[in-house]
């Protein structure tokens, strides 16, 4: 069988079989986008695989890019197997890399995430990669297609059929891309959520897409447009129906606001068994100011969207890569000192640059602060807050200077180790949950717990000082519990955001706004009662309105909206009359339709 074999492939180098080696070659690539979409699953059901091959269109355009690639690749290379493995390295890398990001976090791999591969590089290692029956499969088809290559496609084609491969490649490469950037093609074309657990979950929709195409597609994202109806001039006759109000003198009081790692409130889930010290003082906070539903656009990662819908009351965030529109700028403006911390590193979503784009005069990290305390490890909130109560000391004792801060807590990233105790047990009933999913839930509570103590200890300066300030908390997300969401599950804890509680069980942390008596006074303010559930970009609105502060122009000009459509989600749904909605009254989505329009134009205007 070796020598058949040998002198097979012998004579297929000898030049007798090209059209053999281009099929097969062409076939590899189907083969690579067939492994591809086997992974674009992740750990969903195989059942939902049945949508690529009832949507024709959908197997389609997840089968030609690998196709070409590899046409190309041999083109160029004139070998059958180093272009097929250069194809399956490429394709295949992303596919893995898109299979654990879905594993780990629920949450698919986009185009703009390669600006961010030094932040995934790094953190992955917090993660146990593993080998699971579609990656060994997948291996498996890699090493076969190898083989069938070697033995029965060596030979070279030669220059001139690869000149006019190569043609061919790339004239159809240019034709498809009007294909994948159209979002008609995507949201209606091969728009396919008959199998889907719940279609309004964003990541379920992109694996109902495979993976290679909504990949492809998402570059669209990544390049920023205009919302439908832009126009430069009517957007800059609506932002100057407002001007930017000054604080008043007299009113110029403190601000520290504080987004909490991974922070929301169980106890309103009904987590059973849980210990009511772990939530005692924040329920104490809550009843001392203003707190509501914040409801946020991500889930158990993705920080840093809750992070700058805050900052810049935006919706729709965009690169930032240069100087951008903020409420930080407007604090600077008016006279602030306009600082933050983060204790972790500075690379982590790009925040030393950002951060500077968005106004902050200085932002400290690992590597300009923190290291020298936690040995260039992130650092715990006790490490935090043992810096910031006694820096802010520190700066009004020796300034009259009005102070603004926005900072993002670490301690409470996930994942939570499921095999010890890091903060001792009794945060929750061992119950029905097994150890792995026990451990979790002692860990993130134990945090949790940590956390309010901390933040206890920082009130309490507040609460004696007699420099008038108010605080601002709110979580980011949903925390990991989990692979799968599998603690989520066992707690019962509903997150089919199909249905209002759901939606709000899966997206919604809480926000306090908190003011000392020096603060209550200066106002002339109670910052009592209940506040309305809203996005992370109308906080701002809400703690000026607290404050009794006009503001910034585009604040003002946000200001309908933000109490008419207090949500305008990343799903497609929003918040009208205190339900959640796919479908706004024609008032609602007049207001929708000029805040897309004013946001885009103070994001690419800037004017501090």
């Amino acid at each position: 069988m070796e020598d058949r074999l040998t002198a097979w492939a012998r004579k297929s180098h000898d030049g007798s079989r090209p059209w053999l080696t281009l099929t097969l070659t062409l076939l590899s690539g189907v083969g690579v986008g067939l492994v591809s979409l086997l992974l674009a699953l992740g750990p969903y059901a195989l059942r939902l695989s049945r949508g690529y091959f009832e949507r024709p269109l959908i197997l389609l355009l997840n089968l030609l890019p690998p196709v070409l690639l590899v046409a190309l690749l041999l083109a160029l290379t004139g070998r059958s197997l180093l272009s097929f493995l250069l194809t399956a390295g490429i394709v295949l890398g992303f596919s893995v890399g898109n299979y654990y990001k879905l594993m780990f976090r629920d949450d698919p791999l986009l185009f703009v995430d390669l600006l961010l591969l030094k932040e995934a590089g790094n953190m992955a290692g917090k993660y146990n990669l593993f080998l699971d029956w579609k990656l060994i499969l997948a291996l498996l088809c890699v090493a076969g297609g190898g083989m069938i290559l070697f033995f029965f496609a060596r030979e070279r084609l030669k220059k001139r059929p690869r000149i006019l491969l190569a043609i061919l490649a790339l004239v159809a490469t240019v034709g498809l891309i009007p294909a994948y950037a159209s979002d008609e093609v995507y949201n209606i074309h091969t728009a396919y959520y008959e199998r889907l657990n719940n279609r309004w979950s964003s990541t379920q929709q992109y694996l109902a897409h495979g993976f290679v195409y909504p990949f492809l597609h998402s570059i669209t994202d990544a390049v920023e447009t205009p919302p439908e109806g832009y126009n430069e001039e009517e957007a800059a006759a609506m932002l100057s129906g407002f001007e930017d109000a000054d604080i008043p003198e007299g009113q110029k009081v403190d601000v520290i606001s504080i987004m909490l790692e991974a922070y929301n409130d169980f106890s309103h889930l009904g987590v059973p068994g849980l210990n009511e010290e772990v939530y005692a003082y924040w329920h104490q906070l809550e009843s001392e100011g203003i707190a509501g539903d914040l409801i946020t656009n991500i889930f158990a990662g993705g920080t840093v969207d809750t992070e700058r819908c805050f900052i810049t009351g935006l919706s729709e965030l965009g690169s930032f890569r240069v100087p951008t529109n903020s409420y930080a700028w407007y604090f600077r403006n008016q006279g602030y000192r306009v600082e933050g911390d983060h204790p972790c590193f500075q690379w982590f979503y790009n925040r030393r640059n950002i951060n500077e784009n968005l106004g902050f005069e200085d932002y400290r990290f690992i590597e300009n602060h923190y290291g020298t305390v936690t040995g260039d490890r992130p650092g715990t909130d006790g490490e935090f807050f043992s810096f910031l109560i006694p820096h802010y000391k520190d700066f009004i004792a020796k300034s009259d200077q009005p102070y603004f801060n926005f900072s993002v807590t670490y301690q409470g990233h996930g994942p939570y180790d499921a095999e010890q105790l890091w903060w001792g047990d009794g945060w929750v009933d061992r119950g029905t949950l097994s150890e792995a999913e026990y451990n979790i839930l002692n860990n993130y509570f134990g945090s949790i717990h940590n956390t309010n103590e901390n933040l206890k200890a920082l009130v309490n300066t507040l609460r004696e000082s007699e420099r008038p300030a108010v605080l601002v908390l709110f979580g980011d997300h949903n925390p990991w519990l989990g692979d799968g969401n599998s603690v989520y599950h066992s707690l019962g804890i509903d997150l089919d955001f199909g249905t209002e509680t759901g939606f709000r069980n899966y997206y919604s942390t809480r926000y306090i706004i908190w003011a000392n008596d020096a603060a209550k006074e200066a106002l002339g303010k109670d910052f009592s009662g209940r506040g309305p559930a809203i996005g992370p970009y109308f906080l701002m609105n809400q703690v000026f309105e607290a404050c009794g502060w006009t503001g910034p122009a585009f604040l003002q000009a946000t200001d309908p909206v933000a109490h008419q459509v207090p949500v305008v989600h990343t799903t497609g749904r929003y918040m009208e009359r205190g339900a959640i909605t796919d479908v706004l009254t024609p008032e609602g989505n007049a207001l929708v339709r000029d805040y897309k329009i004013l946001q885009y134009y103070w994001r690419n205007h800037f004017a501090s």
